[in-house]
Protein backbone atom coordinates (compact mmCIF):
# COMPACT_ATOMS: atom_id res chain seq x y z
CA UNK A 1 0.00 0.00 0.00
CA UNK A 2 1.29 3.44 -0.88
CA UNK A 3 1.93 5.94 1.87
CA UNK A 4 -0.52 8.84 1.73
CA UNK A 5 2.05 11.26 0.31
CA UNK A 6 2.92 8.93 -2.55
CA UNK A 7 -0.67 9.16 -3.72
CA UNK A 8 -0.29 12.89 -4.43
CA UNK A 9 3.01 12.79 -6.31
CA UNK A 10 3.00 14.17 -9.86
CA UNK A 11 5.60 14.84 -12.51
CA UNK A 12 6.57 18.34 -13.74
CA UNK A 13 4.98 17.70 -17.14
CA UNK A 14 1.55 16.96 -15.61
CA UNK A 15 -1.36 19.14 -16.72
CA UNK A 16 -3.60 21.14 -14.42
CA UNK A 17 -6.39 18.69 -15.20
CA UNK A 18 -4.31 15.70 -14.12
CA UNK A 19 -3.14 17.60 -11.05
CA UNK A 20 -6.71 18.35 -10.02
CA UNK A 21 -7.56 14.66 -10.29
CA UNK A 22 -4.59 13.77 -8.05
CA UNK A 23 -5.54 16.39 -5.49
CA UNK A 24 -9.15 15.23 -5.41
CA UNK A 25 -8.11 11.59 -5.14
CA UNK A 26 -5.63 12.26 -2.35
CA UNK A 27 -8.06 14.36 -0.24
CA UNK A 28 -5.08 16.35 1.07
CA UNK A 29 -5.68 19.51 -1.01
CA UNK A 30 -2.09 19.37 -2.27
CA UNK A 31 0.07 17.69 -4.90
CA UNK A 32 3.84 17.20 -4.72
CA UNK A 33 5.79 17.81 -7.92
CA UNK A 34 8.94 15.65 -7.98
CA UNK A 35 11.67 14.94 -10.53
CA UNK A 36 13.04 11.59 -11.74
CA UNK A 37 15.11 11.20 -8.56
CA UNK A 38 12.21 11.90 -6.21
CA UNK A 39 13.41 15.39 -5.35
CA UNK A 40 10.74 17.96 -4.59
CA UNK A 41 10.60 20.70 -7.23
CA UNK A 42 7.34 22.31 -6.16
CA UNK A 43 3.91 21.97 -4.60
CA UNK A 44 0.51 22.90 -5.93
CA UNK A 45 -2.76 23.28 -4.05
CA UNK A 46 -6.38 23.40 -5.09
CA UNK A 47 -6.23 27.15 -4.53
CA UNK A 48 -3.25 27.51 -6.90
CA UNK A 49 -5.19 25.82 -9.69
CA UNK A 50 -8.33 27.87 -9.10
CA UNK A 51 -6.33 31.10 -9.25
CA UNK A 52 -4.70 29.90 -12.49
CA UNK A 53 -8.08 29.23 -14.07
CA UNK A 54 -9.31 32.67 -13.03
CA UNK A 55 -6.25 34.12 -14.84
CA UNK A 56 -7.40 32.34 -18.00
CA UNK A 57 -5.04 29.33 -18.07
CA UNK A 58 -6.56 26.15 -19.53
CA UNK A 59 -6.75 22.79 -17.79
CA UNK A 60 -4.20 21.46 -20.28
CA UNK A 61 -1.57 23.94 -19.07
CA UNK A 62 1.60 22.52 -17.43
CA UNK A 63 1.53 22.47 -13.64
CA UNK A 64 5.08 23.92 -13.50
CA UNK A 65 3.66 27.32 -14.46
CA UNK A 66 1.42 27.54 -11.41
CA UNK A 67 3.20 25.51 -8.72
CA UNK A 68 5.02 27.03 -5.76
CA UNK A 69 8.66 26.48 -6.69
CA UNK A 70 9.99 27.42 -3.24
CA UNK A 71 7.69 25.68 -0.78
CA UNK A 72 8.29 25.47 2.94
CA UNK A 73 9.69 22.06 3.85
CA UNK A 74 10.60 20.21 7.02
CA UNK A 75 13.46 17.89 7.94
CA UNK A 76 13.02 14.30 9.18
CA UNK A 77 14.74 15.55 12.34
CA UNK A 78 12.00 18.07 13.17
CA UNK A 79 9.86 17.17 16.17
CA UNK A 80 6.08 17.26 16.27
CA UNK A 81 6.23 20.57 18.16
CA UNK A 82 8.56 22.08 15.56
CA UNK A 83 6.30 20.92 12.72
CA UNK A 84 3.20 22.45 14.30
CA UNK A 85 5.02 25.71 15.03
CA UNK A 86 6.25 25.96 11.43
CA UNK A 87 2.85 25.18 9.94
CA UNK A 88 0.94 27.54 12.20
CA UNK A 89 3.50 30.30 11.67
CA UNK A 90 3.13 30.10 7.88
CA UNK A 91 -0.60 29.22 7.84
CA UNK A 92 0.02 25.82 6.25
CA UNK A 93 -2.20 22.75 6.46
CA UNK A 94 0.36 20.41 4.86
CA UNK A 95 4.15 20.35 4.98
CA UNK A 96 6.46 18.16 2.85
CA UNK A 97 9.33 16.48 4.66
CA UNK A 98 12.51 16.09 2.61
CA UNK A 99 15.88 14.52 3.30
CA UNK A 100 19.30 16.15 2.91
CA UNK A 101 19.20 15.53 -0.87
CA UNK A 102 15.76 17.11 -1.23
CA UNK A 103 13.89 13.85 -1.75
CA UNK A 104 10.39 13.61 -0.33
CA UNK A 105 10.13 11.18 2.58
CA UNK A 106 6.81 12.25 4.15
CA UNK A 107 3.95 14.72 4.03
CA UNK A 108 2.76 16.06 7.37
CA UNK A 109 -0.80 17.25 7.93
CA UNK A 110 -1.68 19.78 10.61
CA UNK A 111 -4.93 17.95 11.30
CA UNK A 112 -3.10 14.66 11.82
CA UNK A 113 -0.49 16.29 14.07
CA UNK A 114 -3.21 17.68 16.32
CA UNK A 115 -4.94 14.32 16.57
CA UNK A 116 -4.03 12.79 19.92
CA UNK A 117 -2.59 9.28 19.49
CA UNK A 118 -2.86 6.58 22.13
CA UNK A 119 -0.06 4.07 22.67
CA UNK A 120 -0.33 0.79 24.62
CA UNK A 121 3.41 0.84 25.31
CA UNK A 122 4.34 1.06 29.00
CA UNK A 123 6.83 3.72 30.10
CA UNK A 124 9.41 2.84 32.78
CA UNK A 125 11.06 5.84 34.46
CA UNK A 126 14.16 5.34 36.59
CA UNK A 127 13.74 7.61 39.62
CA UNK A 128 15.62 5.85 42.41
CA UNK A 129 19.05 7.49 42.29
CA UNK A 130 20.69 9.36 45.17
CA UNK A 131 21.61 12.43 43.10
CA UNK A 132 24.96 12.68 44.91
CA UNK A 133 26.44 15.13 42.38
CA UNK A 134 23.61 17.55 43.11
CA UNK A 135 24.12 17.81 46.85
CA UNK A 136 23.12 19.78 48.87
CA UNK A 137 19.97 20.17 46.69
CA UNK A 138 19.26 16.46 47.07
CA UNK A 139 19.96 16.15 50.80
CA UNK A 140 16.25 16.41 51.59
CA UNK A 141 14.71 16.04 48.12
CA UNK A 142 15.13 13.22 45.58
CA UNK A 143 16.53 14.50 42.30
CA UNK A 144 13.36 13.75 40.25
CA UNK A 145 11.43 16.14 42.51
CA UNK A 146 13.84 19.06 42.11
CA UNK A 147 11.91 21.88 40.51
CA UNK A 148 12.71 23.35 37.11
CA UNK A 149 10.28 25.87 35.68
CA UNK A 150 8.16 25.70 38.84
CA UNK A 151 7.54 21.93 38.73
CA UNK A 152 9.52 18.73 39.45
CA UNK A 153 11.73 17.37 36.68
CA UNK A 154 9.84 14.08 36.74
CA UNK A 155 6.48 15.83 36.37
CA UNK A 156 7.66 17.49 33.15
CA UNK A 157 8.80 14.09 31.88
CA UNK A 158 5.46 12.46 32.70
CA UNK A 159 3.50 15.31 31.12
CA UNK A 160 5.53 15.08 27.90
CA UNK A 161 4.70 11.39 27.65
CA UNK A 162 1.04 12.04 28.43
CA UNK A 163 0.86 14.68 25.68
CA UNK A 164 2.32 12.11 23.29
CA UNK A 165 -0.40 9.58 24.11
CA UNK A 166 1.14 7.26 26.72
CA UNK A 167 -1.06 6.09 29.59
CA UNK A 168 0.75 3.42 31.61
CA UNK A 169 3.74 4.34 33.77
CA UNK A 170 6.06 2.51 36.15
CA UNK A 171 8.43 4.44 38.40
CA UNK A 172 11.49 2.72 39.86
CA UNK A 173 12.09 4.34 43.26
CA UNK A 174 14.59 3.94 46.11
CA UNK A 175 16.06 7.14 47.60
CA UNK A 176 13.31 9.03 49.47
CA UNK A 177 10.79 6.93 47.59
CA UNK A 178 7.80 7.96 49.70
CA UNK A 179 8.16 11.60 48.68
CA UNK A 180 7.85 10.59 45.02
CA UNK A 181 4.88 8.31 45.76
CA UNK A 182 3.11 11.02 47.73
CA UNK A 183 3.55 13.53 44.91
CA UNK A 184 2.48 11.37 41.95
CA UNK A 185 0.03 9.00 43.63
CA UNK A 186 -1.72 6.66 41.23
CA UNK A 187 -1.41 9.06 38.29
CA UNK A 188 -5.06 10.10 38.37
CA UNK A 189 -4.18 13.81 38.24
CA UNK A 190 -2.81 13.24 34.74
CA UNK A 191 -5.43 10.73 33.61
CA UNK A 192 -2.93 7.85 33.59
CA UNK A 193 -1.93 4.92 35.78
CA UNK A 194 1.29 5.01 37.79
CA UNK A 195 2.69 1.99 39.61
CA UNK A 196 5.88 1.83 41.63
CA UNK A 197 8.80 -0.58 41.50
CA UNK A 198 10.59 -0.49 44.86
CA UNK A 199 14.32 -1.15 44.77
CA UNK A 200 15.30 -2.42 48.21
CA UNK A 201 18.85 -1.65 47.15
CA UNK A 202 20.17 0.15 44.05
CA UNK A 203 19.85 -2.22 41.07
CA UNK A 204 21.62 -0.26 38.35
CA UNK A 205 20.06 1.33 35.28
CA UNK A 206 18.46 -1.92 34.07
CA UNK A 207 18.12 -4.25 37.07
CA UNK A 208 14.71 -2.95 38.16
CA UNK A 209 13.25 -3.96 34.77
CA UNK A 210 13.23 -7.51 36.13
CA UNK A 211 10.75 -6.43 38.82
CA UNK A 212 8.10 -5.32 36.33
CA UNK A 213 4.84 -7.28 36.28
CA UNK A 214 4.86 -10.37 34.08
CA UNK A 215 1.52 -9.46 32.47
CA UNK A 216 2.72 -6.40 30.54
CA UNK A 217 1.29 -6.06 27.04
CA UNK A 218 3.39 -7.70 24.32
CA UNK A 219 4.67 -4.40 22.94
CA UNK A 220 8.02 -2.57 23.25
CA UNK A 221 8.79 -0.88 26.56
CA UNK A 222 10.19 2.66 26.74
CA UNK A 223 12.79 3.14 29.48
CA UNK A 224 14.08 6.57 30.44
CA UNK A 225 16.17 8.06 33.22
CA UNK A 226 14.09 10.28 35.48
CA UNK A 227 16.46 13.25 35.33
CA UNK A 228 16.36 14.10 31.62
CA UNK A 229 14.65 17.06 30.01
CA UNK A 230 14.01 16.47 26.33
CA UNK A 231 11.66 17.30 23.48
CA UNK A 232 12.22 14.00 21.70
CA UNK A 233 9.26 12.77 19.62
CA UNK A 234 8.49 9.44 21.30
CA UNK A 235 6.09 8.34 18.55
CA UNK A 236 8.91 8.65 16.01
CA UNK A 237 11.24 6.77 18.32
CA UNK A 238 8.77 3.87 18.55
CA UNK A 239 8.18 3.86 14.80
CA UNK A 240 11.94 3.79 14.18
CA UNK A 241 12.41 0.92 16.63
CA UNK A 242 9.73 -1.12 14.89
CA UNK A 243 11.19 -0.38 11.45
CA UNK A 244 14.61 -1.62 12.57
CA UNK A 245 13.15 -4.88 13.94
CA UNK A 246 15.61 -4.52 16.80
CA UNK A 247 15.70 -6.24 20.18
CA UNK A 248 16.50 -2.81 21.61
CA UNK A 249 17.03 0.78 20.51
CA UNK A 250 19.30 3.22 22.32
CA UNK A 251 18.93 6.96 21.89
CA UNK A 252 22.28 8.59 21.27
CA UNK A 253 23.44 12.15 21.10
CA UNK A 254 26.48 13.73 19.47
CA UNK A 255 29.01 14.97 22.01
CA UNK A 256 31.80 17.35 21.03
CA UNK A 257 34.83 18.07 23.17
CA UNK A 258 38.12 19.85 22.65
CA UNK A 259 41.48 18.40 23.58
CA UNK A 260 43.28 21.27 25.36
CA UNK A 261 46.69 20.36 23.93
CA UNK A 262 48.40 19.99 20.60
CA UNK A 263 47.90 16.41 19.38
CA UNK A 264 51.03 14.96 17.82
CA UNK A 265 50.89 12.46 14.96
CA UNK A 266 53.83 10.06 14.96
CA UNK A 267 55.37 7.51 12.66
CA UNK A 268 57.87 5.50 14.67
CA UNK A 269 60.14 8.18 16.17
CA UNK A 270 59.23 10.97 13.74
CA UNK A 271 56.71 13.73 14.19
CA UNK A 272 54.62 13.91 11.02
CA UNK A 273 52.08 16.50 12.14
CA UNK A 274 50.72 18.56 15.00
CA UNK A 275 47.07 19.54 15.38
CA UNK A 276 46.49 22.26 17.93
CA UNK A 277 43.58 21.67 20.33
CA UNK A 278 41.47 19.59 17.95
CA UNK A 279 37.74 19.05 18.35
CA UNK A 280 36.62 15.46 18.79
CA UNK A 281 33.13 14.07 18.20
CA UNK A 282 31.50 10.92 19.48
CA UNK A 283 28.03 9.52 20.06
CA UNK A 284 27.01 9.18 23.71
CA UNK A 285 24.22 7.35 25.50
CA UNK A 286 21.20 9.67 25.95
CA UNK A 287 19.56 7.58 28.68
CA UNK A 288 16.42 6.70 26.68
CA UNK A 289 15.75 3.19 25.38
CA UNK A 290 13.13 1.04 23.69
CA UNK A 291 13.23 -2.62 24.68
CA UNK A 292 11.44 -5.47 22.96
CA UNK A 293 9.00 -7.28 25.24
CA UNK A 294 11.05 -10.49 24.98
CA UNK A 295 14.07 -8.73 26.48
CA UNK A 296 12.27 -7.94 29.74
CA UNK A 297 12.07 -11.63 30.65
CA UNK A 298 15.86 -12.01 30.42
CA UNK A 299 16.38 -9.48 33.22
CA UNK A 300 14.16 -11.19 35.80
CA UNK A 301 15.92 -12.33 38.95
CA UNK A 302 19.10 -10.29 38.47
CA UNK A 303 20.13 -8.32 41.53
CA UNK A 304 21.93 -5.51 39.73
CA UNK A 305 22.37 -4.74 36.06
CA UNK A 306 23.37 -1.67 34.07
CA UNK A 307 21.82 -0.93 30.69
CA UNK A 308 25.16 -0.95 28.79
CA UNK A 309 25.86 -4.45 30.16
CA UNK A 310 22.41 -5.64 29.06
CA UNK A 311 22.76 -4.20 25.56
CA UNK A 312 26.33 -5.43 25.13
CA UNK A 313 25.10 -8.88 26.04
CA UNK A 314 22.47 -8.75 23.31
CA UNK A 315 25.03 -7.52 20.78
CA UNK A 316 27.30 -10.45 21.69
CA UNK A 317 24.38 -12.82 21.08
CA UNK A 318 23.98 -11.43 17.58
CA UNK A 319 20.79 -9.48 18.28
CA UNK A 320 20.11 -6.14 16.58
CA UNK A 321 20.59 -3.16 18.89
CA UNK A 322 19.84 -0.03 16.90
CA UNK A 323 20.64 3.58 17.68
CA UNK A 324 18.28 6.55 17.37
CA UNK A 325 20.08 9.93 17.03
CA UNK A 326 18.54 12.66 19.19
CA UNK A 327 18.59 16.07 17.53
CA UNK A 328 15.88 17.56 19.73
CA UNK A 329 16.44 19.45 22.97
CA UNK A 330 18.08 17.16 25.53
CA UNK A 331 19.69 17.86 28.89
CA UNK A 332 20.80 15.44 31.59
CA UNK A 333 20.36 17.10 34.99
CA UNK A 334 23.38 15.46 36.59
CA UNK A 335 25.42 18.35 37.96
CA UNK A 336 24.71 21.71 39.51
CA UNK A 337 25.73 23.47 36.27
CA UNK A 338 23.12 21.42 34.37
CA UNK A 339 20.47 22.17 36.98
CA UNK A 340 21.10 25.91 36.75
CA UNK A 341 21.24 25.79 32.94
CA UNK A 342 17.87 24.03 32.84
CA UNK A 343 16.32 26.80 34.93
CA UNK A 344 17.21 29.30 32.23
CA UNK A 345 16.23 27.12 29.26
CA UNK A 346 12.92 25.72 30.53
CA UNK A 347 10.70 28.58 29.38
CA UNK A 348 12.24 28.48 25.88
CA UNK A 349 11.75 24.76 25.27
CA UNK A 350 8.82 23.80 27.50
Amino acid sequence: MKQHWQQVVIRPEATLRATMEVIDRGVLQIALVVDDDGRLVGVVTDGDIRRALIRGLSLEHAVTDVMNKRPKVASPRDSKTQLITMMEGHHLYQLPVVDAEGRVVALESLKALYKQPSFPNPVFLMAGGFGKRLRPYTDDCPKPLLEIGGKPILETIVENFVKSGFKQFFLAVHYKAQLIKDYFGDGGRWGVTIEYIDEDEPMGTAGAIGLLPRDLPDVPLIVMNGDILTQIDFSRLLAYHNEQQAIATMCVREYEYQIPYGVVALEQQRVVGIEEKPLQNCMVNAGIYVLDHSLIETVAGQKSLDMPTLLNREVARGEVVSMFPVHDYWLDIGREADFLRAQGEYAKFF
